[in-house]
């Protein structure tokens, strides 16, 4: 009765021990993989968050003028008929260096 009972006790502490640490579907394989799967849910929230930006982004240069001419006066410096443009030059450090002597 006794090598019965030592037995069961045995077998429910393999069990105990397989269902914590055994195997792929053990406890602290669930609870790594919870981690896991938590921070690649947050890597996906942010790059939806990025999509959207970058399709605003799209949608705004594909259908406003505003943002368009914006662009475009900016980086290539354009400018509409009748308006003058005006550009301030950075004083070379060089130059100014030998002007003194």
């Amino acid at each position: 009765m006794r090598l019965r009972y030592a037995l069961g006790a045995v077998a429910l502490a393999g069990a105990v021990y397989f269902a914590l640490f055994g195997g792929e579907y053990g406890m602290l394989e669930m609870r790594r993989m919870r981690i896991e799967r938590e921070r690649e849910q947050a890597r996906l929230d942010e790059v939806r968050a990025e999509v959207a930006r970058l399709q605003a982004r799209a949608d705004s240069l594909e259908s406003d003028a505003a943002t368009i001419e914006r662009i475009a006066r900016e980086r290539w410096g354009l400018i509409r008929p009748g308006e003058r443009l005006y550009r301030f030059a950075q004083p070379d450090s060089t130059s100014a260096d030998t002007s003194r002597h």
